[in-house]
């Protein structure tokens, strides 16, 4: 290839449910999308490095059953036929599970997920595994950003942020637990969303802490909800919660009221493109009637704005009493000598710390939830940015956290939309509700994203 030619020429984000109108007719069908997906894998794969392994030939096999049910009227739901990647520290029964470790390279556990087995049962066509940072913690991955291959992609949903972003693929599992969502899909230019806690059954993936959920990357807004939807109706949520509810396809969208803007700990890190970005986005929804919020006018955003200073140190701390099992058994158990710095790091923290502390963070937590929740009077939803700016220059870190990891420690539901540009580059438009109202965050979000593509 030419250094003249521009190797994402072309590219974007697939959305799978706006092509299933030619389903039914014959003027199209799964087994020519999954085609075009892999065409688009083929071309990119060692570009991104977005993949760790693959199973084609059960895809076009799955592929081809859809095809068949699109035909016949007979379809399991609406995502039938749509292929999905899989987050790899989720379990599935015909690829290896390596959650970007050393420790469990090739490893398998010959069997789905909760969230996996409920995306077959839907009629899913799962295609690859994706590139995760090791234990979907902070230790960087290989993938590289797709629009600029010499920044990262965030992480630590580092493969499935950038094979969406660039159309390999229409829809992929992540998980956040501080931002492993909603900032690499703001860097890679896909739609993001982590749902309330507990909100998709996470049994079989290896992300056991209190505040990570399993989640969705998309290259729609109803690409993203009705897959989330699909695994919430056949699975339901972690054992103990409700789990997502609300329509199977998209919600209806509805105009928001009042919009709160949080600047969160992260406003003096943000880029200047990045605070133009926000104004603008504020200016577009005060031309809608949307009034919009913040802290120099409301006491209770005010409030938020306190209580969820200290998020990202909060979280950590918790996460790392959290963490102290499994790396204790890897460290002994195991061969140490593969864990990162960074896991042993996180180790050598947990083993400072005393159960008493540990409770002592989950008071706060649930002092800062209940700040927030009180929020709710005032204003339908509240908006940030995704990160500090575009995704940063080089494939040592992730990016920063500071934009996200609040909606992680609160437990609510957030989504990336992306409309906003840093550098010529994508960055997401952070949208984030109330717990166990995902829906009316997407209904919300419907009215939102369409005052950026009028």
């Amino acid at each position: 290839m030419s250094s003249e030619q521009n190797p994402t020429e072309g590219l974007g984000r697939r959305p799978y449910l706006a092509a299933t109108a030619a389903f039914k007719n014959g003027g199209d069908s799964p087994r020519a999308f999954l085609e075009r997906c892999l065409e688009v894998i083929e071309a990119q794969e060692e570009r991104v490095g977005a993949i760790v392994s693959t199973n084609f030939d059960a895809a076009r096999k799955a592929a081809d059953e859809a095809d068949a049910r699109w035909k016949s009227g007979k379809t399991l739901s609406p995502i039938d036929g749509m292929p999905i990647g899989i987050k790899d520290i989720m379990e599935t029964a015909h690829m290896p599970t390596g959650q970007g470790s050393g420790l469990f390279t090739g490893w398998e556990g010959k069997r789905d997920c909760a969230a996996v087995a409920a995306l077959r049962e839907a009629g899913a066509v799962i295609v690859a595994k994706m590139v995760t940072t090791e234990f979907a913690s902070s230790h960087p991955s290989p993938t590289r950003n797709p629009w600029d291959t010499t920044r990262t992609p965030g992480g630590s949903s580092s493969g499935s942020a950038a094979a969406v972003g660039i159309g390999m693929l229409p829809a992929a599992l992540g998980s956040q637990v501080i931002g492993s969502i909603i900032r690499p899909s703001g860097y890679c230019g896909a739609y993001g969303f982590k749902p309330s806690v507990g909100g998709i059954n996470r049994g079989g993936s290896f992300d056991n802490f209190s505040q990570s959920c399993t989640g969705v990357l998309g290259a729609s807004l109803a690409d993203t909800w009705t897959v989330a939807r699909a695994m919430s109706l056949r699975a339901g949520g972690d054992p103990g919660y409700p789990g997502l509810s609300g329509p199977i396809e998209l919600p209806a969208a509805v105009k928001p009221k009042r919009v709160a803007f949080l600047e969160t700990a992260g406003w003096p890190r943000a880029t200047n493109g990045a605070r133009q970005a926000m104004a603008d986005a504020r200016e577009k929804l005060r031309a809608a009637d949307i009034d919009v919020i913040d802290r120099t006018s409301s006491s209770a955003v005010e409030g938020v704005e306190k209580a969820i200073a200290t998020a990202r140190e909060l979280s950590m701390q918790i996460n790392a009493w959290e963490g102290h099992w499994p790396l204790n058994t890897y460290a002994r158990d195991m061969d140490k000598s593969k864990l990162s710095s960074s896991a042993v790091g996180r180790l050598e923290e947990a083993r400072k710390m005393t159960q008493e502390q540990y409770q002592g963070l989950l008071a706060e937590r649930e002092s800062v939830r209940a700040t927030y929740e009180a929020l709710k009077s005032e204003a339908s939803l509240c908006m940030t940015l995704s990160a500090p700016g575009c995704a940063p220059v080089g494939l040592d870190s992730t990016g920063d956290p500071v934009f996200t990891v609040p909606t992680s420690l609160l437990g609510v539901p957030s989504l990336t939309l992306p409309v906003l540009k840093d550098e010529g580059l994508p960055l997401g438009l952070q949208l984030f509700g109330y717990i166990q109202q995902d829906a009316d965050l997407f209904a919300a979000a419907g009215t939102i994203d369409s005052l950026f593509h009028s």
